[in-house]
């Protein structure tokens, strides 16, 4: 089953509307999705190592764009819209804590959580409850989230075919410690 799954997502990234996916799923994981992007960059870049930074760059708009739905979610649907997504994450003594640090830390919250496996969501949904400011909230979303998807890029693009072939070998692993990367960030939300 899990081969199949990886074969599907190797056929969606060579596909011709590979970018659309990445985009939307990007936009989305920002915002209210929970899975990370990450599921279909890399082996986006696996497919295709000449376009590493093309991809890192769309995962990065449309993280930062999906972030900004999420900062509108907190700031004016948040009774309605956000609680129910905080919820879904067992999160809501974070995003307290979170609104309260904005004010303290502001944008050195959005560079180090956006780095983190931690859900970014989360941080969008909390500068939005905030009513941290916009503009400063865009351009570090911009820096943290496009270090992390350049970073992610431009390890594939360099050691592509070594990582493509232990992934191959070892899919159950890899996939088996990349969930449990992603529940240890969303953990991690109670305590940070």
């Amino acid at each position: 089953m899990l081969d199949r799954l990886y074969q599907w997502t190797m056929r969606l990234a060579a596909s011709p509307n590979a970018a659309f996916w990445l985009f939307g799923i990007a936009f989305a994981e920002a915002s209210f999705f929970p899975l990370p992007v990450d599921l279909l960059l890399i082996p986006m870049v696996l497919a295709r190592r000449d376009r590493a930074w093309m991809l890192a760059t769309i995962c990065t708009i449309g993280s930062v764009a999906g972030g900004v739905l999420g900062w509108m979610i907190g700031a004016f649907l948040l009774q309605h819209v956000a609680l129910p997504i905080v919820h879904f994450y067992h999160a809501e003594t974070t995003l307290r804590a979170l609104q309260a640090r904005f004010v303290q830390y502001g944008v050195a919250i959005i560079l180090i959580k956006g780095l983190t496996p931690i859900p970014f969501k989360i941080v969008t949904i909390a500068a939005g409850a905030a009513h941290f400011s916009l503009l400063p909230f865009i351009a570090a979303s911009i820096v943290t989230r496009g270090a992390r998807f350049f970073l992610v890029a431009g390890l594939l693009r360099i050691f592509g075919e070594p990582i493509q072939a232990f992934i191959e070998r070892r899919l159950t692993l890899v996939l088996t410690a990349f969930l449990i990367l992603v529940v240890v960030g969303i953990a991690a939300l109670k305590y940070l």
